[in-house]
């Protein structure tokens, strides 16, 4: 996979997350996890994106390493959905495999990373 096939690969993710989050019920919780969701899922997409404009190795890897950050943050995020009965989990089993392995493809970028 090349950064431009992981560069939509992300941006659909976050399509995907947002349009779990916005479905999600309008109570206290729902709409909390709403807006984490959100910022989270687009935070893979938009990360990724500046990691492959980064101007050096080093800045490379920070930005890998949000990437993963978020991208386990949303992982979380859907794990608690389902916990909490929010969405049933056949709906959301899918983007949390998704969120699951795209956290795994960057740690494994990461490690490239580090050792070159």
């Amino acid at each position: 996979m090349n950064k431009d096939d992981l560069k939509l690969r992300t941006k659909d993710f976050a399509h995907r997350c947002v349009k779990l989050a916005v479905s999600l019920p309008k109570t206290y919780l729902g709409k909390h996890i709403e807006g984490q969701l959100i910022r989270c899922g687009t935070s893979v997409a938009a990360n990724y994106r500046a990691a492959c404009i980064a101007h050096s190795k080093a800045a490379f890897t920070a930005k890998l390493s949000v990437v993963i950050e978020e991208a386990d943050e949303s992982e979380f995020w859907m794990q608690f959905i389902i916990d909490e009965k929010l969405k049933p989990k056949h709906l959301v089993e899918p983007l949390l495999t998704e969120a699951h392995e795209l956290t795994s493809i960057f740690i494994s970028s990461r490690k490239t990373s580090q050792r070159k």
